[in-house]
């Protein structure tokens, strides 16, 4: 009998330390992993406990959230398996347990050890709507790309100003994913902002305006098979409104307010997006320091002949 209970308070302890270990690895995470050779770049993960599970979702670099595949505490590790690189290859996040708010670890494809991974917890970034804005600016002249620079592949700017637009003179071209043309970002960087932007995307056209550098606002198309890829959207984790058209090859509007990590975005007068939170970065950031400002870039290393124009910008008033 002594033994039975023995075995029960041992189980029970090892179960507490287990709670206690998963608890300290929960929530909202920035992720900056940075490989042997090449740049460093950002990710994300939110890891929550669900009847004594752990769930969650990772943002990888490109692409859309995901959830991940399992995860569980070994020898005071947290072994997060968040997907496969290839089929047949799995990719598992080993993350140590979080100290003063920062997290460590190491990406292992298989057995093998990759880059090494640093995080910390996301930022709350709730702040109360400014009660006065200043008076709209622009911040792309028609004339120039003063104030704005090529970012990736800057080799292959396709970026120009004409005609009183900023053009992304990258034709499409079939079974090619934009001839690695470099994308472009203003040089300023901004914090919470109304920012005022028209765009004449074509049919088969693919952009995005980055906010902070980190959110993205769909421009264009991914071929229609899911909404939250498609014109309008905040990229994988908002979709447009039910029933909403692409309608490519037309000018049309964008008015976006950014206050923390909450959007609201008109399209043409229509709200797309009222208020909702930010869960964290979207595929092709350029970081993950989501309590800092950045800039507002734009992709052009996809493919279409993106036209932009009347750019302005709105600040609160100090």
């Amino acid at each position: 009998m002594k033994s039975l209970f023995v075995s029960i308070l041992a189980t029970a302890l090892a179960s507490t330390v287990a709670a206690q270990d998963t608890k300290a690895f929960l929530g909202r995470w920035d992720m900056t992993v940075t490989p042997a050779t090449g740049k460093p770049y950002p990710q994300w993960i939110e890891l929550t406990e669900s009847g004594g599970k752990i769930e969650g979702r990772i943002q990888p670099r490109g692409g859309a959230w995901h959830p991940i595949t399992g995860a569980r505490i070994e020898s005071g590790k947290l072994i997060v398996d968040v997907g496969e690189a290839h089929p047949g290859s799995e990719i598992s996040w080993e993350l140590t347990s979080p100290s003063a708010g920062k997290l460590t670890g190491i990406e292992k494809q298989g057995d093998a050890s990759g880059p090494t991974l640093a995080g910390v917890k996301a930022p709350l970034l709730d702040r109360p709507m400014p009660k006065k804005w200043t008076k709209p600016r622009p911040i792309f002249d028609g004339k120039d790309l003063k104030g704005w620079e090529p970012i990736g592949n800057v080799d292959n700017n396709k970026w120009v100003a004409r005609n009183g637009e900023l053009v992304n003179d990258n034709p499409e071209v079939p079974g090619q994913r934009g001839h690695g043309a470099a994308n472009i970002m203003t040089t300023e960087k901004f914090q919470d902002f109304k920012l005022h932007i028209e765009v004449n995307c074509p049919e088969g056209g693919n952009s995005g305006i980055y906010l902070r550098g980190r959110y993205e606002l769909q421009v264009g198309t991914e071929g229609g098979k899911l909404p939250s890829h498609e014109m309008g959207a905040i990229y994988s984790w908002y979709p447009p409104p039910a029933g909403a058209e692409n309608n490519l090859g037309k000018w049309t509007t964008f008015d976006v307010t950014l206050v923390g990590r909450h959007v609201t975005v008109l399209r043409d007068g229509k709200m797309y997006h009222d208020n909702v939170e930010l869960p964290g970065p979207t595929g092709g950031a350029l970081d993950s320091n989501e309590s800092e400002p950045g800039p507002f870039y734009l992709q052009g290393d996809h493919h279409g002949v993106i036209l932009y124009r009347n750019i302005t910008i709105s600040v609160p008033k100090k």
